[in-house]
């Protein structure tokens, strides 16, 4: 990727030196076309960098539109241990009651048992 950009990036500047090149050479002739082609070649050497740079920020937002930040990211993943716990600190409790109806069952069973002897 990083070799596609740079050989993107030097063509880029040889397309500038050329448009720049070009506007030198139309300016100096003497052609009656001339003062057209200048023109055009003025035009082209500000429009052009212009609309690139407008593209790859396009492009840069339109690539990361649905990325989510890292902060994020973490606030979600902390939310989502808290939530965990949570659950976990409520299971080992209705676990402990369970248990403890458990024993209040067996010590009304046994003392049931006591009396009616």
């Amino acid at each position: 990727m990083k070799k596609i950009q740079r050989i993107l990036a030097v063509i880029g500047v040889l397309l500038l030196l050329a448009m720049y090149g070009s506007t030198m050479v139309f300016a100096l002739s003497g052609s009656a076309d001339s003062t057209g082609w200048f023109k055009a070649s003025i035009y082209c050497t500000v429009i052009v960098p212009v609309l690139l740079y407008a593209y790859t920020l396009i492009y840069k937002y339109l690539k990361h539109r649905n990325d989510v930040p890292e902060y994020i990211q973490k606030e979600e993943a902390k939310k989502e241990a808290q939530k965990g716990a949570e659950k976990e600190a409520k299971r080992k409790k209705e676990s402990e009651l369970e248990g403890a109806e458990g024993t209040k069952k067996d010590v009304e069973e046994a003392h049931d048992k006591k009396h009616s002897i």
